[in-house]
């Protein structure tokens, strides 16, 4: 199958890449930074969701994942609006077999930086509006709401001692996800599950029965 993940060049989105090809699907990345991943079927792109004009013109895409991501000023552009745009070039159509869209235990909680916050809450409700409009193609469209992952961007708080045990005092299972587990989730809910759409699927560990937001000063 044809696969477009976004943001593939660290993280959650790479992992899921080289899940898929692992698998033998023809995967597809974007994302702001050069190709973390040299595959003979990876195709890579470098360029920011945000500019429509950029994309590419792509074979029909069966599997469309939802990953990039930003934790900074442009969190509404790029987490909500980007997500929406590249949604609709590429996962609307009758041949689309999946949509996941990459969500935060944030948008359940409300634990985070206000407009990350947000667009991740933006987030899960466009997941009901596309599982919705892509039903009758007999396809699925659900948000992974990951809490804690082993990721780059987490480094200011999985490498401060102090903060790291505050964190892990909120979470009953006692550690964060890693980038394989997610891409697990990613693969079963894109290519096992043929029933389950519209939902927003919360992984945490259970730490949001404990939503407090822990980051450096």
């Amino acid at each position: 199958m044809n696969v477009l993940i976004t943001g593939t060049s660290s993280g959650i989105g790479k992992a899921a890449a080289q899940f898929f090809l692992q698998k033998g699907h023809q995967v597809y990345g974007f994302d702001r930074k050069e190709s973390a991943i040299q595959e003979e079927n990876y195709t890579h792109y470098q360029l920011d969701i945000r500019e429509k004009e950029k994309y590419p013109a792509l074979p029909p895409i069966h599997i469309l994942v939802n990953n990039a991501g930003v934790q900074e000023d442009d969190d509404i552009d790029v987490n909500l609006k980007g997500t929406i745009s590249i949604t609709e070039q590429y996962g609307i159509h009758p041949e689309i077999q999946s949509i996941i869209m990459i969500g935060s235990a944030s948008g359940h909680t409300g634990s985070e930086f206000p407009e990350y916050a947000a667009s991740k809450g933006g987030v899960l409700a466009y997941t009901k509006n596309v599982a919705m409009r892509i039903a009758p193609y007999g396809a699925t469209c659900n948000s992974l709401d990951f809490g804690g992952v082993m990721t780059e961007l987490n480094k200011p708080v999985m490498e401060d001692e102090k903060l790291w045990n505050q964190i892990m005092e909120l979470t009953p299972l006692k550690r964060w996800m890693s980038v394989e587990e997610t891409s697990q989730w990613i693969y079963f809910m894109a290519v096992q599950n043929r029933f389950c759409t519209g939902q927003n699927i919360l992984i945490d560990g259970l730490e949001a029965g404990n939503c407090n937001f822990i980051w450096p000063e």
